[in-house]
């Protein structure tokens, strides 16, 4: 893993977290990496755990939760604290999460509202700061066609 951890931005627009992270989370094992959800609390980390073990009928995401026996063996673990007890690749950030220290990781995926206007001045704090430390970073949308990269 590098220090040279890449952030990508997802704007939500009439569509959720729930709806959107399963969907990237199955690209990401796709491509052998390993995912580490950020939540900012719980309660958050409970729903997610719940949801995605049942987000399809015919499909679940195989995952764990921080804390829990054997979590640092799942591909995927939903969290609210600090660490990376599997050694993901990648890391999601959801519902206001703080990045924290995202060295170690090589991708640091922040999903958020963009009707929201305390998370979109959030995303726009962490964008800036992201910056400043000389990471690359990308702005994504969804349009008809999917997800497009805009900047």
């Amino acid at each position: 893993m590098s220090d040279a951890c890449e952030a990508w931005f997802y704007h939500l627009e009439g569509i959720g977290v729930d709806d959107v992270l399963p969907e990237l989370l199955e690209k990401t094992l796709a491509r052998n990496w390993r995912a580490l959800v950020r939540a900012p609390s719980e309660e958050t980390v409970e729903r997610l755990d719940v949801h995605l073990w049942a987000y399809r009928d015919d499909a679940f995401l195989p995952h764990g939760v921080a804390g829990e026996p054997e979590a640092e063996r799942q591909p995927v673990v939903l969290t609210h604290g600090p660490g990376n007890p599997n050694g993901a690749q990648v890391l999601f950030l959801v519902d206001g999460a703080a990045p924290g220290d995202v060295s170690g990781f090589t991708r640091c995926v922040l999903l958020f509202e963009g009707a929201d206007a305390e998370a979109l001045a959030a995303a726009r704090q962490i964008w800036r700061s992201f910056k400043v430390e000389g990471r690359a970073a990308s702005y994504w949308r969804r349009s008809e066609r999917g997800w497009e990269k805009q900047a």
